[in-house]
């Protein structure tokens, strides 16, 4: 396999229509890893905000958090398809289970870090728990609250290619079915799309981030990253 060859395929129109049309392979993948992250956050968000800032049961979270992490996605595939069969369900649970572990982390560390005295001072000019929470912790905590779901949705997006191992849809069928045919032209096409995807996805979302991270927060930061390079760079 070379170069121009895989170029050569990239620019074959025949595989860009069709149902095994890259077009539709990307819809389907994004699809797929979109709906597993969605179920993600709204599980793992709520449980991680509200553990860090009450400060109960964190440890449990983390080590409930852990053993999820610990816990290969392959397997949960292969369990769920035993129980549910053919069909999305099998997938989406196992990809929920990947996307949730790294946002209770990043949610529950994240409002413990939330500075004390930041706290002491909402509650003395008289804010409530619930208005607290909303307009004084969770702005100083989106950066990390982010990064878990960067980490999850990467993580997704990449694991998502074992929707074809039971006859799901996305990209993931270039590179099993090119296993399988011993195309290597097209295993190696599929891997640069996932892995494309992939970088597209953390882009966005760092993009979100920004637009999420109120703009004190961010001029704050700045100054700080600016020292760190220079320290790293000393």
């Amino acid at each position: 396999m070379s170069f121009s060859t895989l170029v050569h395929w990239f620019t074959d129109p025949a595989h860009w229509s069709g149902e095994d049309g890259i077009p539709t392979r990307l819809v389907e993948h994004i699809q797929i890893s979109a709906e597993a992250v969605a179920i993600g956050a709204v599980i793992a968000l709520p449980i991680g905000i509200l553990l860090g800032h009450y400060g109960r049961l964190g440890v449990l979270a983390m080590n409930v958090s852990n053993v999820g992490r610990a816990v290969p996605s392959f397997a949960i595939l292969v369990i769920a398809f035993q129980i549910f069969g053919l069909g999305q369900t099998p997938i989406i649970l196992a990809l929920v289970a990947l996307a949730i572990p790294p946002m209770v982390t990043n949610s529950y560390v994240a409002m413990r870090e939330v500075d004390v005295d930041v706290k002491d001072a909402a509650r003395g000019m008289g804010y409530r728990d619930l208005a607290r929470l909303i307009q004084v912790e969770l702005p100083l905590a989106v950066p990390l609250v982010m990064a878990g779901i960067r980490t999850s949705a990467v993580q997704v997006v990449a694991t998502a290619t074992l929707a074809a191992l039971i006859g799901g849809g996305g990209l993931g069928r270039y590179i099993i079915d090119g296993l399988d045919q011993q195309d290597y032209v097209k295993l190696a096409a599929g891997a640069i799309l996932v892995a494309a995807l992939a970088l597209v996805t953390e882009a966005v979302l760092a993009g979100v981030e920004r637009l999420l991270v109120p703009r004190g927060i961010r001029l704050l930061r700045a100054p700080m990253a600016s020292r760190a390079t220079v320290f790293k760079a000393a």
